[in-house]
């Protein structure tokens, strides 16, 4: 009797242990379940972002500060335009040389000759004006001879314009020198009038002198040869300007002419 209440109570034992286990395992899985439930309420928003496969925003990398651009440099200023026209100031000198041979012996006032740029005419810049061998054109103004070698006579000349390139441009400026030479002429009877009849007063000498038709034969002579010796003496003298003989103008006023 003793024996069956032992194992009656052993069994019990089993039995209530069996029971606790089963209890522990209910209240073990009813608690994750309930956990589990509890997630899903907390967060729908994960849940739903884990369905749509939306990727988290990635972080922005931080902004780089533009580079400052150089400034391309600015073209060059455009060169001023060559100017058109050349000038020759005021003052300038112009060289000369004659193209004809010009003499007072025949020459006379109001008569054109003609000279050529001997030398190339520059602007204060360097710059050729008027080129050598330009032709100049111009008139005669005086073409008197000396009366006599102890006179002087005139030769006046006025260039009144230049030509450059084909084209004429008046000139106003002033013959500064010439190189001219004096020639004198044979005696003519121009010269003889001049001493009035030398040989008639020479004759009257003798007369007196020799009382006799000889002495006047020998003093028309001796006043002949002194008429003649007259004559040379107050023969004309001729003013000439060789051809290629020097002339120096000088500008009243400044020459402008185009630029080629």
């Amino acid at each position: 009797m003793i024996t069956l209440q032992q194992h009656s109570s052993h069994l019990i034992a089993v039995l209530t242990a069996v029971a606790l286990a089963g209890c522990v395992k209910s209240d073990q899985a009813n608690q994750t379940a309930d956990s589990t439930a509890r997630n899903l309420t907390l967060a729908p928003t994960e849940s739903t972002a884990a369905m749509k496969d939306v990727p988290t925003p990635a972080t922005q990398p931080a902004k780089v500060a533009p580079e400052k651009k150089t400034p391309a440099p600015k073209p060059p200023a455009p060169k001023p335009a060559a100017p058109t026209t050349l000038t020759a100031a005021a003052g300038t000198r112009v060289p000369l040389a004659a193209s004809e041979s010009i003499s007072t012996r025949q020459a006379k006032a109001g008569d054109s000759f003609t000279a050529t740029v001997a030398q190339d005419v520059k602007d204060a810049a360097g710059h050729v004006v008027i080129p050598a061998g330009s032709a100049a054109q111009g008139t005669i103004v005086a073409a008197e001879p000396a009366p006599n070698p102890n006179s002087s006579g005139q030769l006046s000349l006025d260039v009144k314009s230049v030509s450059v390139r084909g084209t004429s441009y008046a000139v106003d400026a002033t013959v500064e020198s010439m190189d001219t030479v004096m020639k004198g002429r044979g005696v003519t009877k121009a010269d003889a009038a001049k001493v009035g009849g030398g040989a008639v007063a020479g004759a009257l000498v003798g007369k007196l002198l020799g009382k006799n038709a000889k002495g006047a034969v020998i003093g028309g002579a001796v006043g002949a040869a002194a008429g003649a010796a007259a004559a040379r003496a107050s023969r004309d003298i001729d003013i000439i300007l060789p051809k290629g003989a020097a002339i120096t103008l000088k500008l009243n006023k400044a020459v402008t002419v185009k630029r080629v």
